[in-house]
């Protein structure tokens, strides 16, 4: 039992160290005022609050729920970022100036995602499905105060404007704004 639980350990841990690495290095990429991985790490409350969400999320996994959503609030109360730890979001974005972001339980962000800050990735508030969150592939950039509500999905490189409030889906490469959202762009 002590073996498996250090193999578990080690696999995580390099895991959550391998994450950490790949947020940084799109931080890095991402945002034209960073100048090295340090200071990005020091100083960023994105990589911060992803730090605390990986870890919440380790513990979800292993039904550790109750010490889950207290990490998770913590990383709230440090980061003004708050991230469910249920939330499936790859290794490799980037949260920049994220006071007010708010990413819900059943919500998935794939790599490569830019999310600015103030914006919810948010349920309807009816929906009692088991996915009732938005899925953000590849590649999109979501804009300053937007609102991505229900279980819909931001197609890859689509771009999100400033305070659009998106309520259906957003196809691949399109740039959606306005409220409610319309695609602009394909």
């Amino acid at each position: 039992m002590g073996e498996r639980c250090f193999l578990l350990l080690k696999t995580d841990g390099f895991i959550l160290f391998t994450s950490l690495r790949k947020d940084l290095d799109f931080a890095l990429k991402s945002d034209p005022a960073s100048r090295n991985k340090l200071e990005i790490l020091l100083t960023y409350s994105g990589v911060h609050a992803l730090m605390f969400y990986r870890l919440s999320h380790f513990l979800q996994k292993r039904r550790l729920k109750l010490l889950a959503r207290i990490i998770s609030q913590m990383g709230r109360f440090f980061t003004g970022i708050e991230i469910h730890p249920s939330a499936k979001i790859s290794a490799g974005i980037f949260i920049d100036h994220g006071m007010g972001v708010v990413i819900g339980a059943t919500a998935i962000v794939e790599e490569g995602v830019i999310i600015y800050h103030g914006v919810t990735l948010g349920g309807t508030g009816k929906d009692k499905s088991a996915k009732r969150h938005p899925t953000v592939k590849k590649g999109a950039i979501i804009g300053s105060g937007a609102k991505i509500l229900g279980n819909i999905t931001v197609g890859e490189n689509a771009k999100i404007g400033a305070n659009a409030v998106v309520l259906c889906d957003v196809p691949n490469g399109a740039t959606a704004v306005g409220i409610p959202a319309k695609t602009v762009k394909l």
